[in-house]
């Protein structure tokens, strides 16, 4: 008997109705799905239970960029995973703090490569543009450079070459890519310029050609507000500075001039100067001369103290109108060794000495404008060679010697002439205390000058108008002149002067930091000191001569007494 096929046929084509399965052949299709799994999960690497490692992925893999794709996520995630949002995430976090260490950390780094990036054909005169104006954002300069900016990646510092840097009074400021010949014409036809400038033109004006300026940055000092620039050298500096549009009220005080400290002044770690060489215009119709600076190392240049580091170079020499002068530290710190106790290095109280020296300066140079003893003199020569002396600060047992220097002056400005007829006068002690009565508590607060100054043919006119300053005595003022007349060869002046740190906060010149001022005091003094020994040796010429003439007579009388 044959089975109808009619519910097989309903049971396996039915659309309508479920499907039913056998179920012995539903048996063996989960068995044979169970061992295919099985298989595929030994094959396949990625479902496998086991832990994956790099060598097999590679072994698996054919073709050298997907073997380097394997090698980048295998060094990325250690594993053969899909990118997720977690590691975009991760990514850019350590892309965007991986930058930020290298800004701080690294900030001429940084730049160097910022600038290497997008310093194109193209784009050179955009960065050069905003990096001159980025730094040299408050200094009110015209600033033009005839190359791009170079990344120096042999010393690790930003390299700018054949530079030109201008300060005029203009309408406009502009930062330009060019050459130094068009960048000096231009600044030449600015002084013909007839329109209604910004400023009035009363600073010091100059148009400077640099052939190299190096310098490296540094994001903590920015940070602390002393500049984006840390260490700066200058080299091949060429041009002219000129101060004759300077002017200034004769009554006004010269510490009206000093520089105000502002968030950002710069302070540079370490400055370098080499091949400098300008011709400086003086105001009052001076003549122009030529200032070359041959070699300048400085530990710190400081914008608010810029004429004290000056002082405390480590090495700085040059020409003034031809006169040599050299700064440098002294090696020999045994030679300040006064009081002859025979200390060693160790137990000197000074921190350092730095040796100053001028040969054959004219005198012309200190003359101009001052009322004191050297501007009655009116031709001459003069030789300076002083020792700046910085006392160490965490030494106590050297303090009364310190102290001591601190009192001498002191009692030396108590014990000065003063002049009745001058009226507003400055008490120096108050100054040199800072107006603390008990000024020598902190000897690191002072610094000592021993200065000798050789006077070498000089000659002096007494003043048609009487000097108004407080420390010259009128009467003094012929026997000085007379003096200095009779004097041919060289007179020898040597003092010591005690100033006050803050004397020196905000000065740029000798003048606003009232370091002139004490020097022509130790001049006139050491000058009325010659005037009183030459009147005590004339005196005493005198009493020699009346003896000598007394004793005379008496031997005359005598033998006459006797022949007779």
């Amino acid at each position: 008997m044959i089975r109808p096929a009619v519910p097989l046929i309903r049971q396996y084509s039915s659309q309508n109705q479920p499907h039913r399965e056998d179920p012995d052949s539903a048996k063996e299709t989960k068995i044979d799905l169970n061992e295919l799994k099985k298989k595929e999960n030994l094959q396949s690497p990625q479902g496998s239970r086991l832990p994956v490692t790099k060598e097999q992925l590679l072994a698996s893999t054919r073709g050298f960029l997907p073997r380097l794709w394997i090698r980048l996520r295998w060094l990325l995630k250690r594993s053969n995973r899909p990118f997720n949002t977690d590691d975009y995430s991760a990514f850019f976090s350590w892309l965007v703090m991986g930058n930020a260490l290298v800004l701080i950390l690294g900030t001429t780094t940084f730049v160097l490569l910022v600038i290497f990036t997008i310093n194109t054909v193209f784009a050179q005169e955009l960065v050069a543009r905003k990096m001159g104006e980025f730094i040299t954002k408050n200094s009110k300069l015209t600033v033009t450079f005839e190359h791009a900016i170079v990344p120096g990646w042999s010393d690790g510092k930003i390299s700018f070459k054949k530079c030109f840097v201008s300060r005029r009074p203009k309408a406009i400021r502009q930062f330009s890519k060019g050459s130094q010949a068009e960048a000096y014409a231009k600044s030449l036809d600015s002084l013909d310029f007839e329109g209604e400038p910004v400023d009035d033109g009363n600073y010091t004006q100059f148009d400077l050609t640099i052939e190299e300026v190096n310098m490296s940055l540094s994001f903590r000092k920015w940070v602390n507000g002393t500049g984006i620039v840390d260490t700066l050298e200058v080299k091949g500096m060429r041009g002219v500075v000129d101060r004759t549009h300077v002017h200034w009220d004769p009554d006004d005080d010269a510490r009206n001039y000093k520089n105000v400290h502002q968030f950002g002044d710069f302070e540079f770690n370490d400055f370098r100067m080499e091949d400098v060489l300008f011709t400086l215009l003086q105001p009052a119709n001076f003549r122009a001369f030529s200032v070359a600076i041959y070699n300048c190392e400085l530990a710190k240049l400081r914008k608010h103290w810029l004429f004290y580091d000056f002082l405390n170079a480590n090495i700085m020499s040059g020409s003034y109108d031809n006169s040599l002068f050299t700064i440098h530290k002294r090696q020999r710190l045994d030679d300040f060794d006064d009081d002859g106790s025979n200390k060693s290095v160790a137990q000197l109280p000074w921190k350092r000495v730095t040796r100053l020296r001028v040969d054959s300066l004219n005198i012309d140079h200190l003359n101009t404008g001052l009322e004191g003893p050297f501007g009655w003199i009116t031709s001459g020569k003069v030789d300076m060679i002083g020792d700046v002396m910085v006392p160490e600060q965490n030494k106590d047992f050297h303090v009364l010697e310190i102290v001591s220097i601190i009192t001498q002056s002191i009692n030396k400005e108590a014990t000065r002439y003063i002049n009745p007829e001058i009226r507003d006068r400055e008490d120096h002690i108050l100054r040199l205390t800072n107006g603390s009565t008990t000024g020598s508590d902190d000897i690191s607060k002072y610094f000592v000058l021993d200065l000798t100054m050789r006077l070498n043919n000089v000659r002096a006119l007494v003043p048609f108008k009487a000097p108004e300053l407080s420390y010259v005595n009128y009467a003094l003022i012929r026997p000085i002149v007379a003096y200095i007349n009779l004097r041919n060869a060289f007179i020898e002046v040597k003092s010591r002067i005690v100033k006050n740190i803050e004397d020196f906060s905000g000065s740029w010149t000798v003048y606003d930091s009232l370091l002139m001022d004490d020097i022509s005091e130790e001049v006139y003094d050491g000058f009325a000191n010659y005037v009183a020994d030459d009147e005590a040796r004339l005196v005493r010429m005198r009493k020699v001569a009346f003896w000598t003439m007394q004793l005379l007579v008496q031997f005359i009388v005598f033998g006459l007494g006797a022949v007779t």
